[in-house]
């Protein structure tokens, strides 16, 4: 059945062009959704952008017909923007009184739902807003069109069971097959039916989809970094591997991910001198409330938000400050910098740059919108590596959750691809309180 669908502002904030994805049903925008974008458009960050390219998208439709009346969309259905009427405003009920945005969603949606023959959804990313219309008798839906499902999270690690002759065979071969389906570079535990003690580590190669063995780790570690189980195995694999342009790591609090994606970017920059440059960035989001303007040029108004890096530096390089080591020691990721073999910045100047042979490596990717780590994958140049690393269960961005935020859409989007691959950490190693309180708490 043919539906009217009412949209809040923060779909458009979040993609614009969703004004344009409902098929062949009827897409109303009650007029407050472009004084909201007014108020928007001015502000540099994606949420900004987005209001522009929301604007832009209706003055080009404006120029096919009238807004008021409707215009035609080429999927089939009509989008139109709806005024919102005084004498509606004042039906709501006495708690909803006042001129607020909201308020006047609702009651464009109200109207529309006595006058319409078809059912009226009300489509917003706020929760609060679609429990108020769900009060009001109105069906609310969140805006899904992005949203995986994490109930069944790619983990990226297969456990399998088989006779002991396959991992003999893996084992002097190099090479065997598996029955069950397997995705490219998918890492996989074998274990035999024999003997539960003789297990062998492997990944799926990414064209024959055969299963090799996972390669030898540097005798020293990776950049003086050991893995310290099995899921950290999988990961410097994947890290190490100059023919796997993409690598997402996901996991809770101090499994690893940042110090091993940094280790291994160091090996492979100041050690093999594969990449020319270790870059490494993650977005300015706040956890709780924001301090403010921070003093100083560029460098130290970055330090509150990238010590997180610097710590991992010290913890790799040894140069963390004790009594009977001052500060000033603390050499290791300067002089890097200095010799320009290693580059901290903010995500914030990405757009319309490329980036060439360099170890990419993007901390706290949960942060991000769909939208964002677009633009940063897409800023790959040839030869550049990129790793995303972020818990999907520690964000601080208003606009996304676990089912939303860019680092999930990659994980979910490219789980197939011979490009990626992916590993969900889930043992904390970072000290057995942090482990227990990740747990616990």
């Amino acid at each position: 059945m043919k539906k009217t669908f009412v949209l809040d502002t923060n779909v458009l904030l979040h993609e614009p062009a969703a004004m344009l994805g409902f098929q062949d049903n009827d897409v109303v925008l009650p007029i407050t959704i472009i004084e909201e974008l007014d108020r928007f458009k001015k502000r540099m960050e994606e949420t900004g952008r987005n209001a522009r390219q929301a604007s832009r998208m209706l003055d080009d439709l404006r120029q096919r017909g009238s807004l008021t009346q409707g215009i035609d969309l080429d999927s089939g259905g009509t989008l139109r923007v709806a005024l919102c009427h005084r004498e509606t405003l004042l039906k709501l009920p006495p708690e909803l009184e006042g001129d607020s945005d909201d308020n006047a969603i609702l009651a464009v949606a109200l109207e529309l739902k006595h006058h319409c023959d078809c059912p009226v959804v009300l489509v917003s990313k706020d929760t609060n807003l679609r429990i108020k219309a769900d009060t009001l008798g109105l069906i609310a839906e969140d805006y899904t069109t992005d949203k995986i499902d994490v109930s069944d999270f790619y983990t990226g690690i297969l456990e399998v069971t088989v006779e002991a002759a396959v991992i003999e065979e893996l084992q002097k071969i190099g090479v065997t097959e598996l029955a069950q389906p397997l995705a490219p570079n998918q890492a996989v535990v074998l274990t035999a039916t024999e003997n539960s003690t003789q297990t062998a580590l492997a990944t799926v190669e990414p064209t024959s989809h055969k299963v090799i063995p996972l390669s030898k780790l540097p005798k020293g570690g990776v950049s003086r970094i050991q893995p310290r189980n099995r899921e950290q195995q999988f990961a410097l694999n994947l890290l190490l591997n100059d023919a796997i342009p993409l690598v997402t790591l996901v996991g809770k609090a101090g499994t690893g991910k940042t110090l091993l994606a940094i280790a291994a970017g160091l090996q492979k920059v100041a050690d093999e001198g594969q990449y020319s440059r270790l870059l490494i960035a993650r977005p300015i989001v706040p956890m709780g409330k924001d301090l403010g303007y921070l003093p100083g040029d560029v460098g130290e108004k970055l330090t509150p938000w990238m010590q997180p890096l610097y710590d991992n530096f010290d913890l790799i390089f040894g140069t963390q400050v004790t009594s009977d080591r001052p500060s000033y020691w603390r050499r290791g990721h300067e002089e890097l910098i200095e010799r320009g073999l290693l580059q901290i910045e903010p995500l914030t100047y990405i757009r319309g740059r490329t980036l060439p042979q360099q170890f990419f490596v993007v901390d706290e990717a949960q942060n991000l919108t769909p939208h964002e780590v677009k633009t940063i994958l897409t800023r790959a140049g040839e030869g550049t590596k990129i790793v995303l690393t972020g818990d999907v269960n520690q964000i601080d961005n208003p606009y996304v959750d676990a089912a939303s935020n860019g680092l999930s859409y990659v994980v979910e989007r490219f789980k197939t691809e011979p490009l990626a691959g992916h590993i969900l950490l889930q043992r904390g190693e970072r000290s057995p309180l942090a482990d227990r309180a990740s747990i616990l708490l």
